[in-house]
């Protein structure tokens, strides 16, 4: 599979787009100023414990406070807290753990009010940034992630992803991180570790540590709420997770997020830093590879596959419904039950197409077309996990039901991703009235007169509707020749195929639009 990463720099916001075989998959989009992305440090203020929900509400600097459950607060808490009161005040100024005397686990059963206390200042990270009128979720657990390891401060333990399945290599990786792992720290291996040389898994651990003295050293007598440490961008988080050998291009418009990207590419995979690429062409990047189409066809209510079938997908509060239907995507030689299979299985790939590139979260309810036989229900089940599995968030998927039904709970962590693909009506703005077509001249004539008197306005152009054109034109007597006569100035008229029919507007000598 081919991968493409393409990186569009505006002066507000970065857009990022995953190309698999040229079909978009990913779209994520980044705020220059963002603030509260997930895996960020802030040094939290409690503002109010609630025993009712065995959770406090903190403040991190957000509009609205953060949401801390006690399972979010981690087993090492309040080794944590009293790190951070120390270090906060000064009593405590060495980033290392090796000779730090830790307090005891908590256990899952008991209660926040015997952690924290209302005014406590404690060291969160953002598990889940802002959504909808919600302030971030977040998480006392702290952890950094890393291109092959995961460092998590105060504990022990050496977890290795499942996905790694060769004994010997899990035996390796895990002797060789017991060699080189800091005292007091755990480590959580990382599926792309498989396979890594001591060199590269050492660099990845010298990284992460770095990071964690960065953060001791911002937290020596800050003040809450107060950013103790950013996460990398976007772009560079998604590199960090995703990059692989199956890579073929990153293409970035911007010269310093070009720079930036190829640095960060040559720290974590020297061997791929020749498929950073500087776009320069004139047209915008996102045009120019296709992805400006592709968002405009893969966003709205209605999603069309190109064999006909279409889904149709609705947001609630509580849950996402997805309904399939065939559209013309009819076989007259097959029976009912063997169009129903086909649909349903091309169906699947473009779903786990949009859940991926909507980063839907939540509920998600999907009505298949029925289908009568349990051999197909199970084949449609075992294709929604295959399409599935390319899917980075956590997800969790229940077998079709004797209706049709599919349920899919799919993590979210970040806002979903929406692009209104509505365009407001360009003939009548939106109101659902048309002016009159009679009043047509008059009007054009009244702007005219209004720059050429009032604003003495020289070297004018009106760019308008060619049917437009062709009648200010048409004949020896024309009404740009009575113009003429009239106003002593020949008005230059310039036909756009995309207006529509009575658009026009006006242009000075420096080709800037003169707004009416």
């Amino acid at each position: 599979m081919n991968k493409e990463l393409i990186v569009n720099s505006g002066q507000s916001e970065i857009d990022i787009a995953l190309l698999e075989d040229k079909t978009l998959v990913e779209l994520h989009k980044e705020k220059s100023n963002s603030g509260f992305a997930v895996g960020d440090v802030y040094l939290g203020k409690v503002r109010k414990i609630m025993p009712g929900l065995n959770a406090a509400f903190v403040d991190v600097g957000y509009e609205k406070d953060a949401f801390l459950h006690y399972l979010d607060l981690g087993p090492q808490v309040l080794s944590l807290n009293k790190l951070t009161r120390l270090v906060t005040q000064g009593r405590y100024k060495s980033t290392s753990l090796a000779n730090f005397k830790g307090e005891k686990d908590i256990i899952k059963t008991g209660k926040i009010t015997s952690v924290l206390t209302s005014g406590q200042q404690i060291l969160v990270q953002v598990a889940k940034e802002p959504i909808s009128t919600k302030g971030p979720r977040i998480s006392s657990e702290l952890s950094f992630a890393g291109r092959y390891l995961v460092l998590v401060p105060f504990s022990n333990r050496i977890s290795l992803s499942q996905k790694i399945k060769s004994i010997d290599e899990r035996n390796r990786l895990k002797r060789l991180i017991l060699s080189i792992r800091p005292a007091n720290f755990g480590v959580i291996i990382r599926t792309v570790a498989e396979h890594k040389k001591v060199a590269d898994l050492d660099n990845d651990l010298k990284t992460l540590y770095n990071k964690w003295e960065n953060s001791i050293q911002r937290l020596y007598k800050a003040q809450a709420p107060q950013k103790i440490l950013s996460e990398i961008d976007r772009t560079s988080a998604i590199l960090r997770d995703i990059l692989s050998e199956s890579f073929n291009h990153i293409f970035l418009n911007d010269q310093t997020l070009y720079e930036d990207t190829k640095t960060y590419i040559k720290s974590i995979a020297p061997e791929k830093a020749n498929i950073v690429k500087h776009y320069k062409g004139k047209t915008p990047i996102f045009e120019n590879y296709g992805i400006d189409k592709q968002i405009k066809n893969s966003f709205g209510k209605i999603v069309t596959i190109r064999s006909g079938i279409y889904l149709i997908i609705e947001h609630t509060e509580a849950l996402h419904v997805i309904d399939i239907n065939s559209g013309h995507r009819v076989n007259k030689e097959n029976s009912q039950e063997d169009n129903a299979v086909a649909v349903n299985l091309e169906s699947a790939i473009e779903l786990a197409r949009q859940l991926r590139l909507r980063d839907m979260g939540g509920i998600i309810v999907i009505d298949f077309i029925d289908m009568k036989l349990s051999a197909n229900r199970r084949k449609l089940f075992q294709k929604l996990k295959e399409e599935m599995a390319k899917d980075r968030a956590k997800h969790t998927i229940l077998p079709p039901s004797k209706f049709g039904l599919v349920q899919i709970t799919r993590q979210r962590v970040r806002p979903e991703m929406n692009v209104d693909t509505v365009e407001k009506c360009p003939v009548c703005d939106g109101s659902g009235e048309i002016k009159p077509s009679i009043l047509f001249t008059d009007e054009l004539e009244n702007n005219l007169r209004y720059l050429i008197h009032d604003q003495n306005e020289k070297n004018l152009t009106i760019t308008l509707h060619p049917y437009l054109y062709a009648y200010l034109t048409k004949g020896i007597i024309s009404q740009r020749f009575k113009w003429f006569q009239k106003y002593k100035r020949w008005i230059k008229l310039k036909p756009m195929a995309s207006y529509h029919f009575l658009e026009y507007h006006f242009f000075n000598k420096n080709d800037d639009e003169i707004k009416m």
